[in-house]
């Protein structure tokens, strides 16, 4: 039987900071927008946190079935599957219990969100729900994960960024309006940022074991100005949103999150051995979990 502790290594609660605030920041948006539900807002962070936990352990089990840590590069947090630590049977049956949980979650949010509304929305959401949910799973797990290809980046800033921030303002409003389209793209390419981090930091073992992630495909140089073009672009879209509506000085306050960034950003350039990224991943996810509760509080002053 795993142990907790094996357990919490495999769900990497660290990660579930970036869930929250993406869902976070659609309420917030809402709840400035005059239109808001407690159960909604309940339900969209339960469903976000499912689906990051899944993709997490989707992710240690595709990466044993490939392969991926066998090249004694790797740099972060051991892999419970890997290790024997958690079998591949009792991975396999969290994920499918997860997925479960997710299903039941997120068809309960769709019932209380968009009941009386027309069924084509309904049907557009759970779509959305099961394009999460495969998409949690096939990052690098199963035949042809997209995660091995390049991909993740792609998929992560449109189902953690645009659809969890757009999606949860829309189930509040019942409206799809540009408001929360900036900040939805800015937690996108934070979420982005994070994960190019993680690839960063895993450069050498990824390249040995034929994982194919952006810093791989472009280099390392290349990878940190990507970096830098990812932090500067989510900054430009926050204070592209303030300026378009905030009307008071003291809604512009969280845009001092930003030397948190700022910090983060010239450390990562000055590092020369990719292990020493290891803690900038959880930097930036905290990080970016302040700026949404910032965010969120400050729009709605």
């Amino acid at each position: 039987m795993p142990s907790l502790k094996s357990w919490i290594s495999a769900l990497r609660p660290r990660t579930l900071f970036l869930a929250v605030a993406t869902a976070l920041a659609g309420s917030a948006i809402a709840y400035s927008a005059g239109r808001f539900s407690y159960a909604v807002f309940v339900l969209t962070i339960a469903i976000a946190t499912i689906l990051q936990l899944l993709s997490n352990m989707a992710n240690d089990l595709g990466d044993y079935q490939h392969g991926t840590d066998i090249t004694g590069e790797r740099v972060g947090p051991k892999r419970t599957v890997q290790s024997g630590a958690i079998t591949p049977r009792q991975m396999k049956k969290a994920i499918i219990t997860a997925i479960v949980l997710a299903a039941i979650v997120g068809l309960w949010l769709i019932y209380i969100a968009l009941q009386f509304m027309d069924w084509r929305y309904i049907s557009l959401f759970v779509v959305l729900g099961l394009a999460c949910i495969v998409a949690a799973i096939k990052y690098t797990a199963g035949k042809n994960p997209y995660g091995y290809k390049g991909l993740g980046d792609i998929f992560s800033f449109t189902f953690f960024g645009l659809v969890s921030v757009v999606g949860t303002y829309f189930l509040h409003t019942h409206t799809l309006d540009f408001t929360p389209w900036l900040p939805a793209i800015g937690l996108g390419l934070l979420t982005v940022a994070v994960l190019n981090l993680n690839n960063m930091r895993d450069y050498e073992n990824d390249r040995k074991s034929g994982k194919v992630t952006v810093p791989v495909r472009i280099g390392m140089r290349n990878a940190k100005r990507y970096h830098a073009g990812l932090t500067f672009g989510a900054l430009a879209c926050f204070v592209a949103y303030s300026f378009l509506y905030s009307s008071c000085w003291y809604q512009y306050l969280y845009l001092v999150c930003f030397f948190i960034f700022i910090k983060i950003l010239s450390d990562v350039l000055s590092i020369k051995e990719n292990r020493l990224l290891d803690p900038y991943l959880k930097y930036t996810s905290m990080g970016t979990f302040i700026l949404a509760v910032c965010f969120s509080v400050c729009i709605n002053l």
